[in-house]
């Protein structure tokens, strides 16, 4: 993957460091390693960023970024990937995953009335909660995976085809 691509679309440093809910992480936001853009910081990011992403917490660019610090990936693009999921991809990526792990419980899916309302949320919790971390667990694990295979092999794809342009036509 071009780097030039990836520095376009991620926030530069000061504005990560400075961000009201990251100063909890303190002076770990320095280290360099959560800033380098290669084929294992970055990948190592697209999984962090699709795990957490396809979790049904609140707050999970913090938990992607006290992911990214420990396991020493671009912390600015695990931080941005959570963003996959918002209030407009939210309601149908968690009722998919809802859908699998009521299929890998084999139980049937809920058929009842569906309210955007705090009131049902909270009355429904109980019934669904099982089967909708169960089912996100295994999405974001399948994501994460598929997203690291296919970043590493995309920047390997595009490192050859560099190799192979150095060379020349042949």
């Amino acid at each position: 993957m071009p780097k030039n691509l990836i520095k376009r679309f991620t926030p530069n440093h000061e504005t990560i460091r400075n961000h009201k809910h990251l100063k909890v992480f303190g002076q770990l936001l320095h280290d360099p390693n959560l800033w380098h853009l290669n084929r294992r910081s970055v990948a190592g990011a697209f999984a962090v960023g699709l795990f957490w992403a396809l979790i049904p917490i609140p707050f999970q660019m913090i938990a992607a970024a006290a992911t990214a610090i420990p396991v020493r990936v671009n912390m600015p693009i695990s931080v941005a990937l959570v963003w996959i999921t918002n209030p407009l991809t939210m309601p149908p990526l968690f009722y998919f995953t809802y859908l699998v792990g009521t299929w890998i419980m084999g139980n049937p899916a809920s058929n009842g009335d569906f309210e955007p309302t705090m009131e049902w949320f909270s009355h429904s919790m109980g019934s669904i909660w099982q089967p909708l971390y169960l089912g996100s667990l295994v999405c974001a694990l399948i994501a994460a995976l598929i997203g690291y295979l296919s970043i590493r092999g995309l920047w390997r794809m595009h490192i050859i085809s560099n190799w192979k342009n150095r060379r020349g036509p042949k």
